[in-house]
């Protein structure tokens, strides 16, 4: 079974996504999150994780350098997953997981990615550039924000009504499910990246094979 170290800066919904996914498949599933660390003490990630005994760590912007992949091994990670982590990982972490790192950006990149976006400020700015259009992209961590390879990606509508936390609120349900199917498939190994720098498999989009039904609006996932 694999062994998954999770990243996260606030509230850790993907994080609760990720462990009730892999919860539902009891026996069968093919990793267990053995790790939460966030840069913030106060994070809720951290309290979902003690709340169910796993280990959770507060890493704070003052660490040593090295801190953060001393942690990693200490815990025999296989796989990293970025979940709202608003720091950059150093680059020599990036390297050793690269192909086990994957992050969740709450827009289709390449569009609205990049240093400073994060959060509220990606819909932000999908509001602001006139936007019909909006999703979320699961992919893996390269030394360049939000620029690694594109693992699978949702489409989300942008209502004309739509303010950023309304748009916040419908890119997250697609999240929610999007992010652990990602997680799931690269664990298996269904997924992997290629020495060639390309992602290689299936793409995480069969709903029967993950026992839930698809959604009824090709845009919108049911709740």
């Amino acid at each position: 079974m694999r062994r998954i170290a999770v990243l996260a800066s606030g509230n850790g919904s993907n994080l609760q996504a990720i462990l009730d996914h892999l919860d539902r498949q009891g026996s069968s599933a093919p990793a267990q999150v053995m790790l939460v660390i966030s840069d913030r003490a106060d994070a809720y990630a951290l309290a979902r994780a003690r709340r169910r005994d796993l280990a959770a760590t507060h890493l704070s912007r003052s660490a040593p350098e090295g801190a953060l992949e001393s942690l990693l091994d200490e815990y025999q990670t296989d796989l990293v997953v970025l979940a709202g982590y608003l720091r950059l990982v150093p680059a020599p972490v990036v390297r050793r997981w690269t192909g086990r790192m994957l992050n969740m950006h709450p827009a289709l990149l390449p569009a609205f990615g990049g240093h400073g976006m994060y959060g509220h400020r990606v819909h932000e700015a999908v509001l602001a550039a006139g936007a019909r259009l909006s999703g979320a992209t699961v992919h893996f961590v390269s030394e360049q924000f939000d620029r690694g390879p594109i693992i699978a990606q949702w489409p989300v509508p942008v209502h004309l009504d739509d303010t950023a936390d309304t748009l916040a609120e419908r890119v997250l349900r697609v999240e929610h499910r999007l992010f652990p199917w990602c997680v799931d498939a690269v664990a298996r190994g269904t997924v992997t990246l290629g020495a060639d720098g390309r992602v290689h498999g299936t793409l995480p989009y069969d709903f029967a094979r993950f026992g839930v039904e698809g959604p009824r609006h090709p845009f919108v996932p049911d709740e």
